[in-house]
Formats: structure tokens, sequence, C-alpha cells
């Protein structure tokens, strides 16, 4: 990638002027992606576009985020300006706060980045997007994924517009959920929501209703794993980290993450994810941690 921005750079003006002439004759093609595997949590597949075409996607994006960014509910809170993952999860606590004898519902997108159905996308975004010529632009970043191998379906993780093409895409979901069912206590970051309500039977009436309204209309499906209903004082699983009443402590799977990978260079970033969302005994664990690391450097 830095061989291929060093060429981009040399002949910046060139190039520049070439992508605006392709974008306004309306002969821009996506080029292909450059792929490869993290492991953050779970396996991913991460597909890296060319310079050329990640300049496309700022443009892309800043033209859609002003458009529809006004239209999202409060409570979608990925990639917003303004909002966040630890916005998120605060935001989780206080809905259990105000809901002690309620339960909660939470569910993801059962592999939301591959199941996207491009072609509902595009509709959505037609019915706001007035311009055709960004229109068209719009339409070929959607569709040349993945490198029209299969037909209409995917987005790829990793473009700046997968972000704003998510949210538009789940912001069908978000308004069903609060102007069609009603329901007060919702909250979604990315494919990861939650519903609180106090009465079990009505909640569950819900969960039947989301499926039936993500399958119809959005055709995505529940990832079974993440599907459940449960108690606050049970503690909630959400975002990596466990959310209770009165505090929150960060999974298994993210000590073990931090364990691992803690060194001097990322220390203070730990140290304030451990202060943010811990319990008193693992920020004893961490400091211990910390100990260890310093004696076994010095």
């Amino acid at each position: 990638m830095t061989d291929e921005l060093h060429a981009f750079q040399f002949y910046l003006e060139q190039n520049l002027t070439k992508l605006q002439r392709d974008l306004e004759n309306g002969t821009y093609r996506h080029g292909g992606y450059r792929k490869f595997t993290v492991c953050d949590n779970k396996k991913r597949e991460i597909s890296c576009a060319g310079i050329r075409d990640r300049i496309v996607h700022r443009l892309i994006y800043d033209y859609l985020v002003p458009i529809f960014d006004k239209t999202f509910i409060y409570d979608a809170w990925s990639c917003r300006k303004g909002k966040g993952l630890i916005g998120a999860i605060e935001r989780a606590q206080e809905f259990l706060r105000k809901n002690p004898r309620a339960y909660v519902w939470r569910a993801d997108i059962k592999k939301f980045f591959e199941s996207v159905k491009q072609k509902v996308l595009i509709k959505l975004i037609q019915r706001r997007g007035s311009d055709p010529k960004a229109l068209q632009i719009i339409c070929e970043v959607i569709t040349s994924f993945p490198e029209r191998e299969r037909a209409f379906i995917g987005m790829p993780i990793g473009n700046l517009t997968s972000q704003i093409f998510a949210n538009i895409y789940l912001n069908e979901l978000d308004r069903f959920v609060k102007h069609k069912l009603k329901v007060k206590y919702y909250l979604r970051y990315g494919d990861d929501f939650i519903l609180v309500y106090e009465d079990l039977e009505k909640l569950k009436n819900f969960r039947i209703s989301v499926i039936r309204f993500l399958e119809k209309e959005l055709k995505l499906n529940l990832n079974p794993k993440n599907d459940e209903i449960l108690k606050p004082a049970h503690g909630l699983k959400y975002l990596g980290v466990v959310v209770s009443l009165e505090e929150r402590s960060l999974n298994k799977r993210n000590r073990k993450r931090i364990k691992n990978r803690i060194n001097l260079k990322n220390v203070g970033s730990y140290y304030g994810l451990v202060n943010k969302h811990s319990l008193s005994e693992f920020s004893y664990e961490f400091k211990w941690w910390i100990y260890e690391l310093l004696k076994s450097e010095f």
C-alpha cells in the first residue's frame, strides 16, 4: 500500500485530474480489493480498496452523511459524530438502571456484511439521493464487491463507505422498532442491538416481529448464538463488556486479549480501557500484568 500511495502522490495532479474527469464523464470504474485476515475477537476478512477508490469513498461518505444522519434515531451509536462504543455501553447501562425489573433482548445479525443485499441498499439510498451522477458513482462502488464474483450480495469490511451504508441499511430496522413497535428502550451499535421491556410476553412478540421484518424487508437473519432474553441482574454481555445495573467489567475474551497483547507501547491505551470498564479486582490484576511486563523488560 505504501508503494501505491507513493506512486499516486508522485503524479498527484495528473491522477486527481483523471479521476475528476472519470467521475464527471461517468467513466469511473472501481478497482479491485487487497484482502487480508485479522483475528480480533473473531476471524474477519478485511477488503482494502486502492488509493484512487478510497478518495471516491470519502466523497461518497461526505455526500451521504448530511443527507441521512438526520434521519437516524438517537440511539444508533456506531460510526456517527459525537457517538461511539463507550457511549453505546454507557447508554445500555442507563437503560438497565431505568428498568431494573425489565427484561433485555440482545441480538445481532448473522454475517451482516456478507448478507447485505446490494439492490435493497441502492433503493434505500435512491429514496433520498437526488443527484444522478452521485447515485451512479454510489452504485458503482456498492456493486464493486465482492469484485463481481457473486450477484449483488455483500459489503466489504474496511471501506469508509461501509460504515454509512450499514447505518442506512439498518436504519430501516431502527425506525421499525421505534415507530412501528414503539419500543422506547432500544439501542443499536453496528449490527448489535438490545430491546429493554418490562413485559416478557410482549418482548417475545417484539422479537418475533423484528425477525419477520429482517427476513422480509432486509433479507437478513439473526445470529442464533447471540439471540437471548435475560434479566439485567444476570449481567448483559454487550459490545465486549458485561453490563449490570451498577457496574461494568470487561468480558473474559477481552481480558485474555489484553493479557496477550499488552506491551510498553500500548499499556497506556489498555489502562484507560480497564479503568473505564472494569471491576476493582481486574484493576489489581491489570496492575500485576504491568508489574510483570516492567520486570521482564528491565
